[in-house]
Order: structure tokens, then C-alpha cells, then sequence
């Protein structure tokens, strides 16, 4: 399994930091947009929902509502998804207390959804339209990709305390600790190779932290749907990794934190 997780980091790495930097905005918006919907695809298995014209069905709400979020302003989307994940964060540490609500309702799991997927899409081109966007993006996948290596990695050596044993029992106190020191290291050597002014440095490891914090949560929020599925991965698309949404649940909580602390801290700076 490791091994097929490396090969496939190997191939796809390269692949998006190309992307990344040689796709023109229009057509980057346009590639997440149907990464997104590849995740929403997979998100209908959450739902538990098998017939095809009603996922299909769900993927033409999902691209309405991205239609719609370009005519929001950007700080309102995410401003709101802000509040949802801590309304998430609230429902993983208490589950399965308070799930009588969404459990059984596809409804909810499908509004669950869009709160996941259209904000991160916004969050992520967001990002990409600013200064110098394209370095904060790859700075964001480096981030968490890194945090997330280090959580495994430590959580395989020291890991004992469970973080979320009714959600995710292989994911430890130990392993989140090991992501927030190997991701405090990764925001202090972009911090230095950028020249970035020491006065707001504590800010920028806050910044940094936090965004690593609430990618675990989207990586714990996705693993109570998949458990209340009863599901093992939301998908077969990548060899080791399970399904696409498996590899971008943390992003889906990491991009919009990421976009809206850094909003407030440019309005802090300007």
C-alpha cells in the first residue's frame, strides 16, 4: 500500500505543479472545477445515493452553485465557510451524538457537500488570482501534503492517543502533533527563502497551523461520512490512495481557511 501511495505521488506531483503554473486562470478555473466535480461524484457515494441520473443530477447542482459563487464576493464565501468548518469540527469530536439529523437525510449529506466542495473550488482560485498566487498555492499543497505525510509517518512510530477513535482510529494525537512541528518547519523555510518581514512571522506559523488543523478535520469530517456509509474509500480512481475525494478531503478544509486567514491578514497589513 505505501508503495503504491509513493508511485502514485511520484506521477502526480509533477503533473499539478505544471499545471499549477503554466494553466492561464480561465482554464485552471475550469481544471478544479471538474477535479470538484469528480469529488462530488464520488460524494454521492456518501449519500448513498446508486441511481446515475440522480448523481448525475447532483453534479448540475453543484455546477450551479459554482456558477452562482462567482458572483458573490470572495471574503462572504469564505467567511462562511469559516463558520461551517467549525460547525464540522463540532460534529466529528461529537459524533455519532447529534447525527440523528443528517444520518439518515440525503438532503443534508448533499448540502454537506456543497459546503465542502464549492467553497474549497472558490478558495483555491481565489488564491490562484492573487499576487503571486501561484507560489501560495503551491506553498498550501506543500503544506499539507508535508503535514500529512509527517501525521502518517509519526503516527506510525509514536502514535497511541486516539484524536477521533468513533470517526478515524488510526488517526492519533501523536501523528497531529508530528503534522504541526513538520508543518511549523515548512512555513519557517518559506517564511525565509521569502524574505518575509520577521514582524509578522507569528502571524504566518499561526496562519500556517491553523490550516493544517482544520485539514485534519476535513480529513476526519470525510472519514464519518465514509464510516456512516460504510464505506472503506470514497473511490478506486488512484492506486493507493482510494478515490479522488480521499486526496483532497483535507484540501477541502485547508484552501478556504488558508484564503481567509490570509485575507485577514492582508487587510491587517494594507
Amino acid at each position: 500500500m505505501l508503495k503504491q501511495r509513493i508511485i502514485t505521488a511520484i506521477i502526480l506531483i509533477p503533473i499539478v505543479v505544471l499545471l499549477l503554473f503554466y494553466l492561464p486562470p480561465f482554464a485552471f478555473m475550469f481544471l478544479t472545477g471538474f477535479i470538484a466535480l469528480g469529488g462530488a461524484w464520488e460524494w454521492t457515494n456518501l449519500m448513498q445515493v446508486q441511481t446515475p441520473i440522480w448523481r448525475a443530477a447532483y453534479l448540475v447542482l453543484v455546477v450551479f452553485m459554482f456558477a452562482f459563487a462567482l458572483f458573490i464576493p470572495p471574503a462572504f464565501i469564505l467567511f462562511g465557510a469559516f463558520i461551517w468548518w467549525i460547525i464540522a469540527m463540532t460534529m466529528v469530536f461529537l459524533y455519532p451524538r447529534g447525527s440523528d439529523w443528517w444520518r439518515n437525510s440525503i438532503v443534508a449529506r448533499g448540502l454537506m457537500g456543497l459546503l465542502v466542495m464549492v467553497p474549497c473550488w472558490a478558495a483555491i482560485n481565489y488564491i490562484r488570482n492573487q499576487n503571486d498566487g501561484v507560489y501560495a498555492i503551491l506553498f498550501l499543497f506543500v503544506l499539507i501534503w508535508g503535514a500529512d505525510s509527517a501525521a502518517y509517518f509519526a503516527g506510525k512510530k509514536w502514535g497511541k492517543t486516539k484524536l477521533a477513535p468513533r470517526v478515524s482510529p488510526g488517526k492519533s494525537f501523536e501523528g497531529m502533533m508530528g503534522a504541526l512541528f513538520f508543518s511549523t518547519i515548512i512555513v519557517l523555510a518559506a517564511l525565509w527563502i521569502a524574505h518575509t518581514p520577521t514582524s509578522i512571522w507569528i502571524w504566518c506559523v499561526v496562519l500556517g497551523l491553523s490550516t493544517v488543523l482544520f485539514s485534519i478535520i476535513g480529513d476526519l469530517f470525510e472519514s464519518m461520512l465514509k464510516r456512516q456509509a460504510g464505506l472503506k474509500d470514497s473511490g478506486s480512481l488512484l492506486p493507493g490512495h482510494g478515490g479522488l475525494l480521499d486526496r483532497i478531503d483535507s484540501l477541502t478544509a485547508a484552501a478556504p481557511i488558508f484564503a481567509f486567514g490570509a485575507w485577514i491578514l492582508g487587510m491587517y497589513l494594507s
